[in-house]
């Protein structure tokens, strides 16, 4: 039976989450530790450009998340010749490259030149996890079953996790007396980085990626490790087959990808499907989640009226909260479905922002501890659904030849409306106060009807099954809402026969599938003589 780090099945299932898991935590603390740094006053000691503009600060905060733009544009030019492995391990060094650099910003002689290279390192830092992110949720994805929504939760849920270790380690060291209060918190992410990076390398690559470039010996030993049966087994045979004839489907318009594929329509709905994807990780930011948690302890000392010290321990007291109910959707999001978390979020956060300006209105002491609340309760629901739907529905509702590009896509507007989030609360906030939690409210009452009307269920579906709901949607001329309640649970060869009902299959792919389906007899064969037992993979 072919294994990972001596592991099949079950036991290999729950390795590759936990591997996968610190790069997430990696994500959640570099979002996070910044909120602290730059209530240090050792911090704008060293970089004294940015007392009193809250336009650099902004910036100096913000131009992570154009570092991580620019990460996922690396995945979607090359994503998809690296594969998901390599992808990840770029993405673990160039975070620690940054994270280097970044502490080792020293003042001297020019304070400029000083802040120049740290954000060039925090740059550099958001280029590793714009990859990090684009890979990791694709991989775990394509070496999941229909319980992929689980596992994909549970590792977004962790960036929670590492967010609240970020501003426990800030307030652990606020009281210190050298440049370590904001050195080390920045330093500790080299931590996970390097155990993320030593598990990656031991994990298996994508089966479906393996299938794609033609390597089809390998994705069967992946396969029947992850199935946890041999070679020959049963379960790998039919997922072998699903992955082989829905990259015939996808191929039948061209071997090579073209970036018109992405607005392709037709039974395929490649465009929709890209906006679906892409609206659900602009909902995400625009709705306000980071404007509270890059800025948590600014916004208490700004807008409640807090001591430093003691909006740093609140801050750590809410991501205690963002923590516990970031793994609410590993328990919900496959039996409650995605549908239901997004509506969930929307109107949830809605109501949070409405108390929080609400009581932010008199201006009063008594009144803030309500607008306190608010934000509390805010952070509960974005915890709780949007903080993990969006990157694993983002990754499934693509199909697999625009997957990696369509989800690197999503990753690119997710970035760049995190960075203007960024880049403009603290602007908002000397400008406007309350008003800044009146526009969150709004945007979020807005996610309501686009969601119930275009965001079709994907729970329990395989990611072949996903396919053709939009097929069946597009054919039957009914809502792919709809078509995602009408269509039943698939074998392959219900998939099989329903591609040619609405199609997904023509003459070109009827002709194309025996020499598809020969090649996976014919590399049966060979793993079965022993072909590849010996291989690395």
């Amino acid at each position: 039976m072919p294994t990972f780090l001596g592991m099949s099945g079950r036991p290999l299932g729950i390795a590759i989450t936990v591997i996968l898991t610190f790069g997430f935590v990696l994500v959640g603390y570099d979002q996070g530790v910044m909120s602290g740094v730059i209530t240090q006053p050792l911090w704008i000691e060293n970089f004294p450009a940015v007392k009193g503009d809250a336009t650099l600060l902004g910036f100096v905060v913000a131009v992570y998340d154009i570092g991580c733009l620019l990460g996922a544009l690396f995945c979607m030019a090359l994503g998809d010749k690296l594969g998901r492995k390599r992808s990840c391990f770029t993405g673990g060094s160039l975070v620690i490259l940054g994270v280097i650099i970044q502490v080792a910003s020293v003042r001297g002689s020019n304070a400029n030149g000083a802040l120049a290279q740290f954000i060039i390192g925090r740059v550099i830092t958001g280029i590793g996890n714009g990859v990090n992110m684009a890979s990791m949720p694709v991989l775990q994805a394509e070496l999941s079953h229909q319980a992929r929504g689980s596992l994909v939760c549970l590792e977004c849920g962790l960036i929670a996790t590492g967010t609240m270790l970020s501003y426990w380690l800030n307030y652990g060291v606020r009281n210190y007396k050298d440049s370590m209060t904001w050195r080390f918190p920045i330093a500790f992410q080299i931590a996970p980085a390097l155990l993320y990076i030593a598990g990656v390398n031991f994990i298996p690559e994508s089966p479906r990626w393996l299938c794609k470039v033609d390597r089809v010996e390998k994705a069967i030993y992946v396969l029947a490790a992850v199935n946890g049966e041999t070679l020959e087994g049963k379960h790998t045979s039919d997922d072998l087959r699903a992955i082989v004839d829905s990259i015939s489907l996808e191929q039948k318009i061209g071997a090579a990808f073209r970036i018109k594929d992405l607005v392709a329509g037709g039974p395929s709905q490649h465009w929709r499907r890209v906006i679906i994807g892409i609206s659900s990780q602009f909902f995400q930011q625009i709705g306000g989640c980071n404007a509270i948690i890059y800025y948590f302890p600014i916004l208490f000392q700004s807008s409640l009226g807090e001591t430093q010290e003691r909006s740093l321990l609140l801050g750590g007291v809410n991501m205690i909260v963002y923590a516990v109910f970031s793994l609410v959707s590993f328990f919900t999001v496959e039996w409650f479905g995605r549908r239901k978390l997004f509506l969930t979020g929307s109107i949830g956060q809605c109501i949070s922002m409405v108390i929080t300006f609400g009581c932010l209105i008199p201006g009063t002491v008594s009144a803030a501890n309500g607008a306190a609340l608010g934000l509390f309760l805010y952070i509960a629901f974005f915890g709780a659904t949007y903080l993990t739907v969006p990157w694993l529905y983002a990754t499934e509702i693509n199909p697999l030849r625009i997957r990696a590009k369509g989800a690197a896509l999503a990753n690119i507007v997710n970035w760049s409306i995190n960075f203007l989030v960024v880049m403009v609360t603290p602007i908002m906030v000397a400008n406007i106060g309350w008003g800044t939690y009146v526009f969150f409210a709004v945007v979020n009452a807005l996610f309501v009807p686009f969601v119930y009307f275009f965001y079709p269920e994907t729970a329990k579906r395989s990611l072949e099954e996903i396919d053709l709901i939009f097929a069946k949607g597009y054919v039957e001329k009914i809502s792919y809402v709809k078509a995602g309640k009408e269509l039943p649970p698939l074998s392959v060869e219900d998939m099989k026969r329903l591609a040619v009902q609405y199609g997904l299959s023509d003459h070109d792919i009827k002709t194309s599938r025996p020499e598809s389906e020969n090649e996976l007899e014919k590399a049966s064969t060979e793993v079965i003589n022993g072909g590849v037992h010996n291989e690395k993979v």
